[in-house]
């Protein structure tokens, strides 16, 4: 069993930044795959960023440029930046465990002026 406990979230004009932070019950480095996920009301959670080694990440072409994830031995963090309307989401970490995947209890970013 993991726990992931996020923050950062928030409201922001556009244009603006965000940073985000997940901090499992377990090291880092106990997880091979981790991530962010986000998902709008009646849309599917999307995988927006992610990691297997914490070094090389992979983003979706709609956040390409503007958000930066890294992670080390405490947490998972995702830096948001020229933030967007569309980005207005509720924001989930993940994590594969033991085969299993793990979410956070999710942040809420508003972007809007």
């Amino acid at each position: 069993q993991v726990q992931l406990v996020e923050s950062g979230g928030g409201s922001v004009q556009p244009g603006g930044s965000l940073r985000l932070s997940c901090a499992p019950s377990l090291s880092m480095s106990r997880f091979y795959l981790t991530g962010w996920y986000r998902q709008t009301p009646g849309k599917e959670r999307q995988l927006i960023a992610s990691t297997a080694d914490g070094t090389t990440a992979w983003y979706d072409g709609g956040v390409q440029g503007r958000f930066i994830l890294s992670r080390d031995s405490t947490n998972l963090n995702l830096q948001m930046n020229n933030l967007k309307p569309d980005d207005t989401a509720v924001y989930y970490c993940y994590v594969a465990f033991d085969g299993k995947p793990y979410w956070g209890q999710g942040t809420q970013v508003t972007v809007s002026w």
